[in-house]
């Protein structure tokens, strides 16, 4: 996969601090980084995103970070083409790209490709969003039986997505997610940083008090229209919640620390059982030797793509 040559991943559940230090070494390496998050894609609620302060991005140049409208659909296939053309620039100017964030799929995307899924039907979809939750799950399980126990229950951007799939290929979703990739991560360079799980969640805690300091109420009143896909940021409906004087601040920051701890474990389950990168315990060694020791990982992948 040559347009992923001399690229280096770093990868792992969100308040690890793996965004300080990609910055680091981007920032000692001349290197650039591109954005593998499903929301820091975005333009806007730079805060409810957790994107990197500006001090850290200032430290190396970020690409796919705030450069979507919120009223914008994302997905793997979008993300994808956006990432390789962005590596493509990075490494047309001698550079070394890394791949940084903890969107599974987005990761996935660029690790393994895609499979050929239809694409997507606006009127079908449309049927489809109009449509109950129960009814949703109900269609589904009656399309594909597998699928209609996998999928989550309650997100209905990816009931939506499976039935669609149904529909428009003939065949059931579970299907699709059993053919081969077509692509190996053993192939690809990286490294997957985590934290023991008190010393992460203590971060998770401590940033989302942060978030309500910095202003995160108001900058969510200040959004505009948002896609069903931005819609799906951790925080956003308790926030709102918070606004129409439905829960307590307390009992909003109680829950959206809560949904973070949640997002945190399966961002770990991912990545553990996904790819073969490198595990890094960022809880056992300081900034600074993180630093030194992912950039002579990330040289290496540097030095072999430019073979």
């Amino acid at each position: 996969m040559t347009e992923l040559n001399g690229v280096f991943f770093i990868v792992g559940p969100t308040a690890t601090g793996k965004s300080e230090i990609a910055a680091d070494v981007a920032h000692d390496f001349d290197g650039e980084i591109i954005s593998a998050d499903a929301f820091q894609i975005y333009r806007g609620l730079d805060l409810l995103s957790a994107k990197p302060a500006a001090a850290t991005q200032t430290k190396a140049l970020h690409h796919l970070m705030g450069v979507t409208p919120v009223s914008d659909e994302m997905n793997a296939e979008k993300f994808r083409r956006l990432a390789v053309n962005a590596i493509s620039e990075v490494r047309s100017r001698g550079k070394l790209a890394l791949v940084v964030g903890g969107s599974g799929l987005y990761v996935k995307a660029l690790t393994h490709g895609l499979t050929n899924l239809p694409e997507r039907d606006p009127g079908l979809r449309a049927r489809l969003n109009d449509l109950p939750l129960d009814q949703l799950r109900e269609k589904l399980a009656g399309l594909d039986l597998e699928a209609g126990n996998r999928v989550d229950p309650k997100n209905r951007r990816r009931l939506v997505r499976a039935i669609e799939i149904c529909l428009l290929s003939g065949k059931p979703f579970s299907t699709h997610r059993r053919e081969p990739e077509k692509k190996s991560v053993g192939a690809m360079q990286g490294v997957f940083v985590f934290r023991d799980r008190e010393e992460l969640y203590q971060r998770i805690n401590r940033r989302v008090e942060e978030l309500f300091e910095l202003g995160v109420i108001e900058e969510v009143q200040s959004a505009g229209p948002m896609s069903v896909t931005a819609s799906q940021m951790i925080g956003l409906a308790e926030i709102r919640q918070l606004i129409a004087n439905r829960i307590s601040r307390r009992q909003c920051i109680t829950a959206i620390q809560q949904a973070t701890r949640r997002y945190a474990k399966r961002q770990l389950t991912w990545f553990r059982h996904q790819t073969n990168f490198q595990p890094l315990n960022l809880s056992l060694l300081t900034h600074q030797e993180a630093v030194e020791w992912i950039s002579q990982r990330a040289r290496l992948a540097f030095a072999q793509g430019n073979d």
